[in-house]
């Protein structure tokens, strides 16, 4: 296990977000526009995804980034944290990893003789899973009451994780012999999934002249507050949802349910939701049009579709839905 950390984070030290007032949505934008322009000093051609992860943040979720190796996925992780002032730990996930290596444990304390609890990585604002496939479900089921609930119980006590937190997963889609299927329950529990790609011939070239001396990394500095982070996540929650974007998110919905062995379940359409309300404020609205669903859904939704057969998979159902369900 490997862990790093920019600040520290302790259980149940931070604020909740309900005590910061909102932003402004033109606040909100320009602070989104600001995260952007610093992550791309060191990642290139990746601005598409950059936002993706930027409106998983702002929306309360979390992502999960499956590639091929070396594509950049933990540096673009490590680049979004370190843009924002908050605490970041990185876990290496490996065969031998155990739950307790991620969430925490009670050590026994000779002089008090008391235990207390010393928390494990998953005490952090930002947590990178680095290839969280190739730890056994055991291991990857910690994360899930920490993905869903904010907290971590362990001997029977429940520790809250500091606020903001947002889990940001990697996977190899490469060597399958040697990794963990990570279950439905889990994958439904990340907001967005995504994949990188290889870079264009000319964002490749760029890359490798900012890399060719210093990383660029290395002198990343934050341009945004935990503060501000969370009065953005206040700004989104506000952004108006009106019925017809509802109906329609639930239309689509019932679409992949009739077409999909396995359709998206009421926690995906909360979840497409939240981000369109974020992907509003990006935009510079404060409510949600129809347009927002369709820029969001296929990262929310794709990875939450088990087809029926044939050559159908997660996209091509999302991707019929759009097709079929007018929006009305």
């Amino acid at each position: 296990m490997e862990t790093d950390a920019s600040s520290e984070a302790t259980p149940d030290s931070a604020p909740s977000a309900d005590q910061y007032e909102p932003l402004s949505i033109d606040a909100a934008a320009e602070l989104v526009d600001r995260i952007t322009e610093n992550v791309e000093r060191v990642i290139v051609g990746q601005h598409d995804a950059i936002e993706h992860i930027i409106v998983a943040f702002l929306a309360r979720g979390h992502l999960l980034l499956e590639d091929v190796p070396g594509v950049g996925k933990t540096m673009l992780a490590r680049s979004i944290a370190t843009s924002i002032d908050c605490s970041f730990k990185r876990v290496q996930f490996t065969p031998d990893l155990l739950p307790s290596d991620v969430t925490g444990v009670n050590v026994f304390n000779q002089k008090t003789r008391e235990f207390e609890f010393q928390p494990g990585p998953v005490f952090a604002n930002v947590v990178l899973g680095d290839e969280i496939n190739r730890a056994p479900p055991k291991t990857q089921a910690a994360l899930l009451e920490a993905m869903e609930e904010e907290q971590v119980t362990v001997d029977g006590d429940t520790h809250r994780l500091p606020s903001p937190f947002t889990v940001i997963a990697t996977q190899n889609d490469v060597e399958p012999n040697r990794t963990y299927e990570l279950p439905m329950a889990e994958i439904d529990r990340f907001m967005k999934k995504l994949r990188l790609g290889y870079p264009t011939e000319a964002d490749e070239t760029e890359l490798l002249g900012r890399v060719a001396g210093d990383h660029p990394i290395e002198s990343l500095d934050p341009v945004a507050s935990v503060p501000e982070v969370q009065r953005a996540r206040r700004t989104v929650i506000t952004v108006d949802v009106r019925e017809p974007v509802r109906s329609y998110v639930t239309r689509l919905a019932s679409f992949t349910r009739d077409h999909a062995q396995l359709g998206v379940s009421p926690r995906g359409g909360i979840a497409l939701v939240r981000a369109a309300q974020a992907r509003a404020v990006l935009e510079g609205r404060d409510y949600v049009v129809p347009d927002d669903i369709q820029t969001e859904i296929v990262t929310v939704w794709s990875h939450r579709i088990r087809p029926g057969g044939g050559d159908d998979d997660g996209t091509s159902v999302v991707e019929r839905a759009l097709d079929t369900v007018p929006v009305e």
